[in-house]
């Protein structure tokens, strides 16, 4: 009776596992994923390919640098021998070793004859002002490239940080259609769609068009990337400065400023530097913006903080070059911050230039046509009388050098 055993069931045989099937919601979230990746993925294509992006921004750029570089080559004129001649205490044999290790080049030890070094100078300064000017801009682009790339790499060790960023846009605006506004290039289109008028356009052949259609795509790829190069640039630059000043205890403190505004290097103007020096609250405080201004600055510029932003970074360039003495590193650091304001506010400039030279007396208005008043299209011919002819419509303006404006959000 003890030991009677409960009689067990007979074993079933084992049924296979069921696959486990997605239910309606799970499909829906992942279609839903899905569609929005393609959609992101379609608007970064179109944001590349359909039309350029910051095409006054590239022009600001074009004209900044290159005033900037020509005024810098103008400012060392009288000592252009001892830093880039051939009685350069940088030799050209000392270049050359330096060349064999990092790779460099530069025009000027093609020769060590000074006519051959006074004729790259007077071309360096002719090239900075076409490029500026904006004069056939695809090959001065890469000219203005060539000597920032040669005069920096002559002399590295004798000129500050500001032709450091110089060199690096010179570069990146050889891919830019930087030429497209404020330049002789875009004048020259002008007059050239207004001498054509009403002429009808050429008829051309299917290949002809899809070539046409090709290198337009390509060059509006080419200049898109080269404006977002330019844009993640000036990201790293600022997000790395400001990392960097975390590190060290005299941003921590406070205390940077005052041991900057004192070092004899950086005082053009000793008087200043000491009157600034005396109120440490404002010193500390401008170091404690300063780096978080710079940490921030990548990740503000998607939205409309950007703009106080960049105001607060203008005037801190601005203090830069006034009380250490450094313009151009300045200079180049604003012109670059330029590349984030949108096309609508260049767009804007000239029509607020007119209207503050209106009030002002300085430029009168059109006759028959008021004072403050917009710009109306012209709407076509004028229908003479006694004629059937009916006023032809405007022929809307097709050329990529003048009809071509984007925001940059």
């Amino acid at each position: 009776m003890g030991n009677e055993q409960i009689p067990q069931p007979p074993p079933t045989p084992a049924t296979p596992a069921t696959p486990h099937r997605p239910t309606a919601q799970e499909t829906s979230i992942a279609g839903t994923a899905h569609r929005r990746l393609l959609d992101r993925i379609g608007d970064l294509w179109a944001l590349l390919t359909d039309r350029p992006i910051s095409l006054y921004a590239a022009s600001v750029l074009r004209i900044g640098y290159g005033l900037l570089y020509l005024v810098f080559l103008l400012r060392e004129f009288p000592h252009r021998d001892e830093i880039w001649g051939p009685g350069a205490p940088w030799t050209p044999a000392l270049a050359q070793q330096l060349f064999d290790q990092t790779g460099w080049n530069s025009i000027l030890l093609l020769s060590d004859s000074r006519a051959y070094f006074e004729l790259c100078y007077v071309t360096a300064l002719v090239t900075s002002a076409l490029f500026m000017l904006g004069w056939r801009t695809r090959a001065t682009s890469v000219l203005f490239a060539v000597v920032v790339t040669s005069f920096h790499a002559r002399s590295i060790f004798m000129t500050d940080g500001g032709d450091n960023l110089i060199l690096l846009m010179a570069l990146y605006l050889v891919l830019t259609a930087c030429g497209r506004h404020w330049s002789l290039d875009a004048r020259r289109e002008r007059l050239k769609t207004a001498r054509s008028g009403n002429a009808p356009a050429p008829v051309r052949s299917s290949y002809a068009q899809q070539l046409r259609s090709a290198r337009v795509t390509l060059t509006t790829v080419v200049h898109n990337c080269g404006v977002l190069v330019i844009a993640a640039q000036v990201c790293f630059l600022y997000g790395s400065a400001g990392l960097y000043k975390i590190q060290g205890p005299t941003w921590g403190g406070g205390t940077a400023l005052h041991y900057a505004l004192n070092l004899e290097l950086f005082q053009p103007w000793p008087a200043l530097s000491h009157l600034v020096d005396e109120y440490p609250m404002v010193i500390a405080i401008a170091g404690y913006v300063t780096v978080l201004l710079q940490v921030a600055f990548p990740f503000v510029l998607f939205g409309r903080l950007k703009y106080p932003v960049l105001t607060v970074l203008l005037g801190m360039h601005i203090g830069i070059a006034v009380l250490l003495g450094l313009p151009l590193f300045s200079g180049a650091m604003i012109v670059a911050d330029a590349v984030f304001l949108p096309d609508r506010f260049y767009a804007f400039l000239p029509h607020l230039w007119r209207r503050a030279a209106q009030r002002t007396g300085v430029r009168r208005p059109a006759p028959g046509r008021a004072a403050g008043s917009g710009t109306v299209p012209s709407q076509g011919r004028a229908c003479v009388p006694g004629t059937t002819h009916r006023a032809a419509p405007a022929r809307k303006d097709t050329t990529p050098a003048t009809g071509l404006a984007s925001e940059q959000s």
